[in-house]
């Protein structure tokens, strides 16, 4: 199943020279983490306020920041012996809290109908708890399918770049958000097949 998720090891080696940069500056792994939730506030509160103009195209260059961020938590951890129980549950409340806040704003997007955005976060939470859950039942945290965080965060920043250079694409947003909702329940069932699976075996 295509998914950004498959590159993530190449991704993790462009941002490698950061790793470094941030180690030395004397960054911790959670010193970064806080830093993706305190820009995932930063920018949903200022998307809230103003849901159109600027921050349309201000919104995408957030969303790759904020992966960035979260690809370097997890290798700072790695690399420099930082992993701890607390990290991961910060790391994992982390995300999830930080998608909704960033998501939220969509709902004022002109032409957007809301109901399916809050649906679409909804089932955005539920696919990363059934990813926690798995390990909690297995040991390993499940990543399978469609729509995952990264894939989420590619689609609705290219989407409002999009919508700031051509307005009158509004009238997709719902088949967008839809589609996306479609994709998570699918990696969720998937999710759910092989962590029973491997429960099993």
């Amino acid at each position: 199943m295509i998914s950004f998720y498959k590159i993530k090891p190449k991704f993790q080696q462009l941002v490698k020279p950061l790793l470094n940069m941030f180690y030395k500056a004397g960054f911790t792994a959670n010193g970064i983490t806080w830093m993706a939730i305190l820009l995932s506030f930063t920018i949903g509160i200022l998307f809230w306020y103003f849901p159109n103009g600027h921050m349309l195209w201000i919104f995408p260059i957030a969303l790759l920041l904020r992966m960035t961020l979260n690809a370097l938590d997890g290798m700072m951890a790695k690399t420099y012996n930082m992993t701890s129980k607390a990290g991961e549950i910060l790391n994992e409340l982390g995300d999830v809290v930080s998608d909704a806040v960033l998501y939220l704003p969509l709902v004022k997007l002109a032409g957007v109908n809301f109901r399916w955005v809050l649906l679409f976060i909804f089932l955005s939470m539920l696919n990363e708890y059934i990813g926690v859950l798995t390990k909690a039942a297995t040991g390993t945290r499940r990543y399978d399918g469609p729509m995952g965080k990264s894939d989420r965060a590619f689609v609705l920043g290219l989407t409002c770049l999009l919508f700031y250079f051509f307005p009158t694409i509004y009238a997709a947003f719902d088949y967008i958000f839809l589609g996306m909702s479609v994709l998570l329940l699918l990696s969720s069932a998937i999710r759910i097949k092989n962590g029973l699976t491997q429960a099993e075996s």
